[in-house]
């Protein structure tokens, strides 16, 4: 039988870890509760799971820092709950590295179809199907693998992406030169099944250039383009 996928939901209100946990179990998912981030770290160090629902207000260290200190080191797919109407912690929250955000009070079932769609984002990174195409792409010394997901520098050094960046850069590596919308991106990197939040995409560019630009406040490999989108302006030779 196929592995259950596990769950690890935390939030410091335990009528929401058992609403939640008893909803997801009934569909056939593993999950273990935490209340805050001393337990929610010791459960990451000791077992193994993968996805993380996580709540901004956290007694304690928040959610932000929580998410901060994940990414620094692991591309576990994180599912951000935020307060409905708090607009900048989203933002935030995705520039964190957070794959998704779910405003409070939510409906279970549509916490159920992000995470769905969260799990089968992450899990492409390990079934991608090697086409007759080439599956490296170069551009100004960095190197793209689009079977492996991974990027390397110029120098060789693996650089860390979550699910989120490798997409949208492997979008516009795939199409270089060419003008994508905002729509576009969303489009080619999540297919709207999740509705997501419509600045993602310019919070990944910004992320993604901190991590291949030497100036991304200047950016010259992903550039901007007023009113129309972004574009990746290097020549990219396949490999």
């Amino acid at each position: 039988m196929p592995r259950q996928p596990h769950i690890l939901i935390v939030d410091d209100d335990r009528e929401i870890r058992s609403l939640v946990a008893q909803f997801l179990k009934k569909h056939e998912y593993r999950v273990t509760a935490a209340a805050d981030g001393r337990e929610m770290m010791r459960l990451l160090d000791k077992g193994r799971f993968d996805l993380v629902v996580l709540d901004l207000m956290l007694p304690g260290e928040d959610g932000l820092s929580l998410c901060r200190r994940v990414r620094a080191d692991s591309s576990l797919p994180i599912v951000m709950l935020t307060a409905m109407g708090e607009e900048m912690d989203r933002i935030i929250g995705l520039e964190m590295g957070a794959d998704d955000y779910l405003p409070k009070p939510f409906n279970p079932w549509e916490l159920l179809a992000r995470i769905k769609a969260v799990l089968r984002r992450a899990a492409d990174r390990g079934a991608t199907v090697v086409s007759a195409d080439a599956s490296m792409h170069v551009f100004e010394g960095w190197r793209l693998d689009t079977v492996k997901r991974e990027l390397r520098s110029p120098d060789g050094a693996l650089v860390p992406l979550t699910a989120g960046e490798f997409e949208l850069l492997a979008a516009l590596v795939e199409r270089a030169g060419q003008v994508l919308s905002r729509d576009q991106l969303l489009d080619l990197t999540r297919g709207r099944d999740a509705a997501p939040f419509d600045r993602s995409v310019d919070v990944l560019i910004s992320r993604l250039r901190r991590k291949i630009e030497s100036d991304p406040k200047e950016p010259s490999i992903i550039k901007t383009v007023r009113g129309g989108g972004y574009v990746l302006s290097s020549g990219v030779i396949p490999q």
